[in-house]
C-alpha cells in the first residue's frame, strides 16, 4: 500500500538524525561505495603511527570500526548531538574526544600528530591540519568530491556550480599546496544512489547536513513533492554522489 507524500515526510522529520548511522535507509536507499575502501585505508594506517586525531568524526561510527589505535588517538566533532555520541561510543576505546566549535583552530599544539584522518568534512582546514602534523605527517581523508548528488540537489534548490567548482580535485589540491603540504595520492569516483521514497530523501537531507545546510522540509515543500510523483512514477530517484581519496603529506623536517 502506497503511503502519503505528507506521512513519510513526517516520517522522515521525526526519525532521529543524530551520527552517521544510516541503518534508517535500510530498504529505502542504497548508496555503492568506493573501490578504496576508506576504513580499511584508514585502519591500516593508524595501526602504523604514535600519535593520531579525527576531524570532524560525527558519531565516531567510523573511527570506532577500527581494530587498532595508536597510543595516542583524538577526535573532534563540533556538532552537539555529534559529540556526545562519540564520546558514547569511543570513550570507551581509548579515544579522546573533544567538542571543539566549526572553526579553527583546534585545541592542540603544533606538530601533534603523525596522521589526521577525516571523512566527509564540510570544509577543509588546510593550514590548520599542516600546523597539527609533525614532520613527514600525513593527511588521509575522503572527501565529497564535484557535482556530488548534483541531480538531487538541482531537483531541491537548483544548479550549485560555485559549490562543485570548490570541490574540484584540482581545486584541493591547490588548497593543499597552497597550506604547504605535498600530494601523494588523490583518485576520485562517481558512485551511484538510488532513493525509493521521499521519506529517504528527507531524511538523507537531514542527516548530510553539508548537502542543504540548515535543511527542514518546510521551504521545499513543493519540490519535494514533485520529486515524490517522480518517485512514485518511476519506482526509484537515482543520483551519483563523488567521492575524492586524498593523501598529502607534510615535508620532513630538513636535518642539518
Amino acid at each position: 500500500m502506497r503511503r502519503s507524500f505528507e506521512s513519510l515526510v513526517a516520517e522522515a522529520m521525526a526519525a532521529p538524525a543524530e551520527g552517521w548511522d544510516f541503518s534508517w535507509l535500510d530498504g529505502r536507499a542504497t548508496e555503492e561505495r568506493t573501490s578504496w575502501g576508506y576504513q580499511r585505508l584508514m585502519s591500516q594506517r593508524l595501526a602504523m603511527v604514535s600519535a593520531a586525531l579525527d576531524i570532524h568524526t560525527g558519531g565516531g561510527e567510523v573511527l570506532a570500526g577500527v581494530e587498532k589505535f595508536p597510543p595516542t588517538m583524538a577526535a573532534t566533532e563540533s556538532w552537539p548531538p555529534n559529540a556526545a555520541l562519540a564520546t558514547k561510543r569511543l570513550h570507551p576505546l581509548g579515544v579522546v574526544v573533544v567538542a571543539t566549535r566549526d572553526e579553527p583552530p583546534l585545541p592542540f599544539a603544533d606538530e601533534s600528530f603523525d596522521l589526521v584522518t577525516s571523512r566527509h568534512p564540510i570544509t577543509v582546514w588546510w593550514t590548520e591540519i599542516a600546523r597539527l602534523l609533525r614532520p613527514g605527517g600525513t593527511y588521509l581523508a575522503q572527501h565529497p568530491g564535484p557535482a556530488t548528488v548534483s541531480e538531487l540537489l538541482t531537483q531541491v534548490i537548483g544548479p550549485q556550480p560555485r559549490l562543485w567548482s570548490q570541490l574540484e580535485p584540482a581545486a584541493q589540491r591547490a588548497q593543499a599546496q597552497a597550506a604547504g603540504l605535498k600530494i601523494v595520492d588523490m583518485r576520485m569516483e562517481r558512485l551511484r544512489a538510488e532513493f525509493f521514497d521521499i521519506g529517504a530523501v528527507v531524511y538523507f537531507l537531514r542527516k548530510v547536513i553539508w548537502t542543504v545546510p540548515d535543511f527542514t522540509a518546510a521551504p521545499y515543500y513543493e519540490r519535494l513533492r514533485v520529486l515524490h510523483e517522480r518517485i512514485e512514477a518511476d519506482g526509484r530517484f537515482v543520483t551519483h554522489p563523488t567521492r575524492v581519496l586524498v593523501e598529502a603529506r607534510k615535508p620532513a623536517a630538513e636535518q642539518t
